[in-house]
């Protein structure tokens, strides 16, 4: 696969999984290329129970996905940034929207996390605490910021890092699409070069180290191998929430 001016080489998957615990699987995971070879990660981890998680989750990817497949091209970076952020702004409407309107369906709500290679830029945007990852000369950086109750505990010095993994509240959000009509996201951009990704929800990292992480990341399987691997450890240390991946694995 290749973008028009810089060449990007590599392949896609993406994969979710109820995992041990839960009765439905609400996570949702997507990876495309469009017509002139950017690609697109996402990852929506919904909430609100009774399938209403599941379908907000499907709405925030069905979106954003059918948007970008349809997109022509992006002019410029500009262009690319300023579709993301209203794609994502009028997922968040619909969701509100559908959520206001149908009994059924109240208090429904997802987080997104979203990798966009354009050119020679990685764009991200997140809402919530799925996460994304970036392999670069073999070090594993997490490029986005949890957008939870106890991260902003420790980011203002009220608990340590320690405390957090046990903290009575370390699951509550404090960010998530469908909340309100109007959604803050945190849209970052990074200079690409031909590294790897992993998005990712919460069912994956909180069943799989860091270490696990990289050193998947860094093996020779394809992008296919790795999700599964991934959904497999996840599994195997207790598959305790659903989990979701979409990979990008850069040509070596």
């Amino acid at each position: 696969m290749k973008s028009k001016k810089n060449y990007v080489y590599g392949s896609f998957a993406c994969k979710t999984d109820i995992g041990k615990v839960r009765l439905t699987n609400e996570d949702r995971a997507g990876a495309f290329t469009n017509a002139k070879g950017n690609i697109l990660l996402i990852v929506c981890d919904g909430m609100g129970g009774q399938n209403k998680g599941e379908y907000a989750a499907q709405v925030a990817l069905d979106t954003v996905a059918n948007s970008f497949l349809k997109k022509q091209r992006f002019f410029n970076a500009m262009a690319a940034k300023s579709w993301l952020i209203k794609i994502v702004k009028d997922a968040n409407r619909l969701i509100y929207k559908e959520a206001s309107e149908k009994p059924e369906l109240k208090n429904m709500g997802t987080t997104l996390s979203l990798a966009l290679i354009y050119e020679g830029t990685l764009f991200t945007v997140q809402v919530g605490d799925s996460r994304i990852y970036e392999l670069k000369d073999n070090q594993l950086t997490q490029l986005t910021d949890d957008q939870t109750y106890v991260n902003y505990l420790y980011k203002t010095g009220k608990i340590t890092k320690e405390e957090m993994a046990t903290h009575p509240k370390r699951h509550v959000l404090i960010n998530a699409m469908g909340m309100s009509p109007n959604v803050e996201l945190d849209f970052k951009s990074y200079p690409y070069t031909n590294s790897s990704l992993l998005v990712c929800s919460d069912g994956l990292y909180n069943n799989c180290n860091l270490n696990a992480i990289s050193s998947i990341l860094k093996s020779d399987d394809s992008a296919s191998q790795k999700a599964n691997e991934f959904i497999n450890i996840a599994n195997a240390n207790g598959g305790s929430d659903n989990i979701a991946v979409a990979i990008w694995e850069a040509e070596k």
